[in-house]
């Protein structure tokens, strides 16, 4: 598996079918997140901005998994393989209870 990072531009103006679907869109970024597909997955403050870290065999793996978004239709996208994706997650302080 290689891992994938998705720059998606979102409109500036959400109309009332994308908010509907936004419940939804959180729902599956949260199963695919739990499967391990999605490792990252952050927005910008202003909302116009997402970027999507996907691990997959290929990029048609990653459009595959694009086009099941319920919030697909209002997203355009680029995808750049990644040759690493470093995460900082810090370790836990052990208690000795």
């Amino acid at each position: 598996m290689s891992e994938f990072m998705v720059s998606i531009t979102l409109p500036l103006y959400f109309d009332e079918e994308f908010v509907t679907l936004v419940p939804k869109q959180r729902m599956m970024v949260d199963n695919l997140m739990a499967e391990n597909v999605v490792r990252a997955y952050t927005l910008s403050l202003d909302r116009t901005k997402l970027w999507i870290i996907i691990d997959a065999s290929s990029e048609e793996e990653v459009i595959k998994t694009l086009k099941t978004f319920p919030l697909i239709d209002w997203m355009n996208y680029q995808i750049e393989g990644l040759a690493f994706h470093m995460q900082n997650f810090p370790v836990p302080a052990m208690s000795l209870n």
